[in-house]
This record gives structure tokens, sequence and C-alpha cells, in this order.
């Protein structure tokens, strides 16, 4: 009974310790993020057309703003989440606009939501809340 048990325990321990991740996705820092754009000023032109998009300052490394539709926006972190510690890993959008791609790593995401398609990078690019009432876009976290 006692070595009975003990092999399952021993069994257990095993298997625990088997099950451990190769690569945990990397942490971007926490970085408060609350402000607001108005998407339709001269100051934003680039985003006034669904499809568009244009980068800001804030997060960790930069936001990306893409306007999905004329009320609908998403708001991304520019730090590549494959290695976020790299300095020269913040995405940029290609001509394509519906993709982003990291310069250090080759990671392609897409901008329609976030999710990696080519490149080493399994991991969604992070995303900011964003609430448009006609007007302003709040982004925040």
């Amino acid at each position: 009974m006692i070595i009975r048990f003990t092999l399952s325990v021993l069994m257990l321990c095993l298997v625990l310790s088997s099950c451990k991740k190769e690569n945990p996705q990397p942490v971007i820092p926490e970085v408060y993020v609350n402000f607001s754009i108005n998407p339709n000023s001269t100051e934003f032109l680039e985003i006034n057309a669904p499809g568009s998009w244009v980068t800001v300052t804030g997060g960790y490394r930069g936001i990306l703003i893409y306007r999905q539709s004329m009320n609908e926006f998403l708001a991304y972190e520019r730090t590549c989440p494959w290695d976020p510690w790299e300095e020269g890993a913040r995405i940029e959008v290609e001509e394509s606009v519906f993709t982003a791609v990291c310069p250090v790593c080759d990671s392609q995401y897409l901008v329609l939501d976030g999710s990696p398609f080519e490149g080493p990078s399994t991991y969604l690019l992070k995303q900011y809340h964003t609430t448009y009432d006609g007007s302003l876009l709040y982004v925040y976290n």
C-alpha cells in the first residue's frame, strides 16, 4: 500500500514537472493609458476614413489606432509581444493597411484583430479599450 502510494506520488511529480511551458508569453510592462483624440479634426486627417491608421505616443512604446469603420476604432500597443525588451521591436503598419510587422523578429499581425499570422510570434498584439462618442475617441486600459 505504501509502495503503491509512493509510486503514484512519484509519477504525479514526473508528469507535473514535464508540463512546463517552453516559451511563456513575455509580459509587456503595464503603463497607464487614458486619453482622447478627435479623429475628425485636421490634426488626425490620417484616420478620417475606415481602413486608415495613425500612431500616437502613449502606452509602453506608442499606440497604433486603426479606424475599422466610421464608428469603430481599434488601439494596439506598438511593442511587439514576441520580445518586448528588444528596443527596436515596435510594430509598423505595412502598405496593405491590414497588417503590421515587427522589424526585429519579422512577425506579422492582422490589424483587424491583432493576431499573428507569420513569423515566430504566437502572441496577440496588446489591445487597449476604445470608446467613440461621435466626436471624441477615448483610448484606455
